[in-house]
């Protein structure tokens, strides 16, 4: 059985008055849920350390799913992030990422954004905020009952969308300054992680039982 390869990136900067450790633990936590479990094959780029262009490109090329951590500074990902997406996307094309935007010269009004090299490929997104859930929900509240995907990382999810990648569900930490409960994100992420990938699980799950079956047979025979 093939293992299923993800590729985690942390976005969550140091930088100012941040530390970026909700980010990096929830980083951490991630690696810690891959490497726990047989199947899955892990690489890990923190936007903090120094990386080679050419090398994160052939881990998105490596990979079957991507993970982003990121925080959301003034409703966008930090400069960092952005910068490692234009660097590295752009040291993508026609390597791996993108070969055009997809368009023709014939009829260039058509076929935007289908020109990406990562189709069959799925990626996730972690988001943090100061704002409460509450204030993606209640009527009257700052950002019009307009979710955090919907709104905010709209732009992010059609970035992905670009390099032919499609959507995991994502997930998305609030209130994690004024009103933090990190054990209980930490305990929700887990749980989530677990939902998302049941399949891959039960997979691995039924495979385990069915090698250990024929060990069995082996054994007594």
């Amino acid at each position: 059985m093939e293992n299923k390869k993800i590729f985690i990136i942390n976005g969550g900067q140091v930088f100012g008055h941040s530390g970026g450790r909700f980010n990096k633990t929830v980083f951490d936590k991630t690696q810690e849920f891959f490497n726990a479990l047989e199947g899955f094959e892990i690489r890990a780029t923190d936007i903090n350390d120094d990386y080679d262009p050419a090398q994160e490109v052939e881990n998105y090329v490596w990979a079957d799913v991507i993970i982003y951590h990121t925080p959301i500074w003034w409703f966008q990902v930090p400069h960092g992030l952005k910068k490692y997406i234009d660097v590295v996307f752009t040291a993508g094309h026609q390597r791996g990422i993108y070969h055009s935007d997809g368009r023709s010269a014939l009829n260039p009004a058509v076929n935007y954004g289908t020109g990406g090299m990562l189709h069959g490929k799925q990626y996730m997104v972690t988001s943090s905020w100061n704002a409460p859930a509450t204030a993606f929900t209640l009527p009257g509240e700052f950002f019009n009952e307009r979710s955090v995907d919907e709104g905010a990382l709209f732009g992010f999810h059609r970035m992905n969308a670009f390099t032919g990648m499609t959507p995991l569900e994502s997930i998305h930490f609030h209130d994690v300054e004024k009103n933090a409960d990190i054990e209980g994100d930490l305990q929700r992420y887990h749980a989530h992680l677990t939902r998302v990938f049941s399949r891959e699980l039960e997979v691995l799950s039924q495979f385990a039982s069915t090698e250990s079956d024929g060990s069995k047979l082996i054994a007594e025979s």
